[in-house]
């Protein structure tokens, strides 16, 4: 859900990006050979649920149809979870490679996001001050693809006042108490800090006073428009390139004076429900996989396709230096989820998982990249060109 001064609109995607698709063989895919395909089986299969749940005739954009992929799903889902040579020989025989362009052509910017950790408490005592609140009653989330065409993929939320739908509370409102009476704490944390990665997020584990862990994740937003923290310090001067997750947590720790200010500047805020499924559960409503899912831009590219994705050395292309190299292979990927600032055709957020690894790989993930849509062979996206 998608990581800092990535997860701001690059000025070539001020302007309305354009999508188009190529056909390409497998021979043209980074590593296709050596990837361990059988480690996408679950997101795989978790994508398939969705997808055929939907009536057979469900439009998917350039996907084509619902219809199109229930043979594929039901074969998938009788193979072997972890026969990679099967899995290559599935999708050579079922899908076929679709390389994606935008206006700025097959590159696009890659960031990552992680499952936050956070300690807890049912109730406001003691350091637990900060509440991560559930969605609130009059919140309003409306799909606008309901009313035109063209804005498949956007969605505004809001407030009903006097008749008319107008925006939800900004961040800074919230911050100030506007929301008792109309909204409940889920529970309460102890660091604003971690309460607003977690957000960035959209997921987390929180480690109760009690000692459970409970797991929770993303119940809505105030639609209000995200600002990246990496672009506004950067922007002031306060932090230098390379901006990372680390620098601004540094940032903010070292001036908590003036931390709740700057974190008020992005008017965006989360709501949180408590999870019962194994994993963290992405826009697609299916739990994400660790190194396998991938944010996008759901108005170019449908939730639950397999992806091919292609990254540049992380030691060769950033001026981060990680080891291991973050993503230095090609890699089957299924776009699950979406972000506040995934914005673009090319453009995606590539979900790490929960630890210490995975928040320190993708608090310095930025990266160019592409990807290839795979697309059932009875589909003809009708945005190729």
């Amino acid at each position: 859900m998608p990581s800092w001064t990535g997860r701001t609109k690059d000025s070539a995607q001020e302007k309305q990006d354009t999508l188009s698709l190529r056909h390409t063989s497998y021979n043209n895919l980074q590593d296709w050979g050596s990837d361990n395909l059988s480690e996408a089986a679950p997101a795989l299969l978790n994508a398939c649920q969705a997808l055929t749940k939907q009536p057979a005739s469900a439009y998917l954009g350039v996907a084509g149809r619902a219809g199109d992929w229930r043979e594929p799903c039901a074969i998938l889902s009788q193979m072997h979870p972890r026969d990679d040579l099967a899995m290559r020989a599935f999708f050579e025989n079922w899908f076929r490679p679709w390389a994606v362009h935008g206006n700025e052509g097959d590159e696009g910017l890659f960031t990552g996001y992680y499952e936050a950790s956070l300690n807890g408490s049912w109730s406001r005592e003691g350091r637990y001050q900060t509440p991560l609140y559930m969605r609130p009653r009059d919140l309003i989330s409306v799909d606008l693809s309901a009313f035109r065409k063209e804005w498949k993929g956007k969605r505004i939320a809001g407030k009903v006042q006097e008749n008319q739908l107008i925006p939800y509370d900004d961040r800074v409102a919230i911050m100030n108490g506007t929301l008792a009476g109309r909204a409940r704490p889920l529970m309460w944390v102890d660091s604003p800090i971690d309460a607003f990665f977690l957000e960035v997020q959209g997921s987390g584990r929180v480690k109760m006073r009690d000692g459970k862990t409970i797991r929770i994740g993303y119940d809505g937003a105030n639609g209000q428009a995200y600002a990246s923290l990496g672009r506004i310090l950067l922007d002031m001067g306060e932090l230098a390139r390379p901006v990372t997750m680390q620098s601004i947590r540094q940032w903010l720790e070292t001036h908590s004076d003036r931390a709740q200010k700057i974190m008020g500047q992005n008017a965006s805020y989360v709501f949180f429900r408590t999870l019962n499924e194994s994993g963290p559960i992405g826009a697609q409503g299916v739990p994400l996989t660790s190194r396998r899912s991938l944010a996008v831009d759901p108005a170019y590219i449908p939730l639950g396709m397999p992806m091919w994705l292609e990254t540049k050395n992380a030691e060769q292309e950033s001026e981060v230096q990680t080891t291991p190299p973050l993503l230095s292979k090609g890699r089957l990927v299924v776009a699950q989820d979406t972000g506040g600032a995934i914005k673009g055709v090319v453009r995606g957020d590539f979900f790490w998982g929960y630890g210490k690894e995975a928040e320190a790989q993708a608090g310095v993930m930025q990266t160019r990249g592409k990807y290839y849509i795979l697309l059932p062979r009875t589909v003809v996206p009708n945005e190729q060109q």
